[in-house]
């Protein structure tokens, strides 16, 4: 199939989707979440071949942890369907109503932007996330996966469009482009036509290409150089323990603390304490001079290091003499994802907040949570780290629009 007869069905599916009521939709997604679990054996053993692949090309650990599939990843992935099924359905939903002096009735209703074309890599819970977010606010989907997971992703999507096509529902609602060349990946940036938004989900090279080549309009998501500022006044038990699970719960996600900035008060104490810990787990340290005066195995970190997304067992450490020092590291190296400060100072934790520039900001937590699954959206389509139309984790109402309704009683205009 070409693609640009992916595009037309892609239209036609999301015309059905526009008309298609929120009972059927949810039972099309409890559908697909059933099949997902029921066709899991098969699934992990299509996986198999993307692991085994990724193994024999040398891919790092992070990114084959992104990869893998698992029986609590597959149940996962049909949990998130059952709880999107489960989620007020924001299409229809009047927001506004006003009469105007002439007796006219104006009013903005949500409603789908239409096709949404989705460019992503590793990940192939993507593939379900995606689709479940997309169908539930009517919205049809051509997915790019990456050539690493495209057993993973050809079978996820077949799952998916069986269980629609059994429900009486398009399977078109879902489509994934088969063909991961780079030439295809262009081609489909360009077909404005018929997808009305392009989301890519992946490192700073994927988005990056998708920002400048794309003619469709674009919603940056995923890249995360997340900071963790650990203030003079923090509980330092406490911030081992956030940093630990931020830094190496799964290191190859975009909310994974890839960076510590430190209040030299506290640097040598935090650092007796933390660095042991990640030693465990085999993290190297790349820190500044007092930080590799503090640590005997730590790296001289270079410039390119504080903004760096590792997405492996690697984090920066830089000391800092105030939280306006931390703030401003901040919002220079920062990718505008998820920030954390570790402190007992209301005031400083104010601070932070109010002056950290990023789409998601914590007090005295993990970077972790910044995900559509945690905010209790169900799922999500990605982390938006820019400021228009959405910002931080993408749930249901990120992937509507409005339209204008208006009602008259044969007013004509002077």
């Amino acid at each position: 199939m070409t693609l640009e007869e992916m595009g037309r069905r892609a239209k036609a599916a999301a015309g059905e989707l526009n008309i298609t009521g929120v009972t059927e939709k949810n039972r099309g997604l409890e559908a697909v979440a059933e099949a997902l679990v029921r066709e899991r054996t098969w699934l992990l053993r299509e996986n198999e071949k993307d692991m085994e692949a990724g193994r024999a090309a040398g891919m790092k650990s992070g990114l084959l942890d992104r990869l893998q599939l698992t029986d609590a990843r597959i149940e996962s992935m049909a949990e998130g369907l059952r709880q999107i099924a489960g989620l007020e359905d924001p299409v229809g939903e009047v927001i506004s109503m006003k009469k105007r002096p002439n007796g006219l009735l104006i009013g903005k209703k949500r409603v789908p932007l239409g096709v949404i074309g989705i460019i992503y890599e590793s990940r192939p819970n993507v593939t379900a996330d995606a689709f479940g977010l997309c169908f539930k606010t009517g919205n049809a989907v051509i997915l790019k996966g990456g050539s690493d997971a495209i057993c993973s992703n050809m079978a996820i999507t077949k799952v998916i469009r069986d269980a629609l096509e059994a429900e009486g529902l398009n399977p078109d609602s879902v489509q994934l482009l088969e063909d991961t060349s780079r030439e295809t990946t262009n081609r489909m940036m360009k077909l404005n036509q018929y997808i009305d938004v392009l989301i890519p989900r992946g490192g700073a090279g994927l988005i990056q290409a998708v920002v400048n080549n794309s003619t469709i309009p674009v919603i940056e998501t995923g890249t995360g150089n997340c900071h963790i500022y650990v203030d003079e006044t923090a509980d330092l038990d406490m911030a081992v323990n956030i940093i630990m699970n931020a830094k190496t719960q799964r290191v190859g996600v975009c909310n994974a603390c890839e960076s510590l900035v430190i209040h030299q008060a506290v640097m040598e104490k935090l650092m007796e304490k933390l660095a042991e810990r990640l030693r465990e787990k085999h993290v190297e340290i790349r820190g500044d001079e007092a930080v590799c005066k503090a640590v005997s195995d730590a790296v001289l970190a270079t410039e390119e290091d504080w903004g760096k997304e590792y997405l492996d067992y690697m984090i920066s450490a830089k000391t800092v003499s105030s939280v306006d020092e931390a703030i401003s590291h901040i919002n220079r190296y920062n990718t505008g994802h998820s920030e954390a400060i570790i402190t007992e100072s209301y005031t400083n934790a104010q601070k932070f907040l109010d002056e950290v520039d990023a789409a998601a900001v914590y007090v005295n937590a993990s970077t972790r949570f910044t995900d559509g699954f945690e905010f209790g959206f169900g799922a999500e389509i990605g982390i938006s780290t820019q400021k228009l139309h959405a910002r931080g984790p993408m749930g249901l109402e990120a992937l509507t629009t409005v339209k204008y309704i208006i009602y008259g009683n044969g007013q004509i205009r002077s």
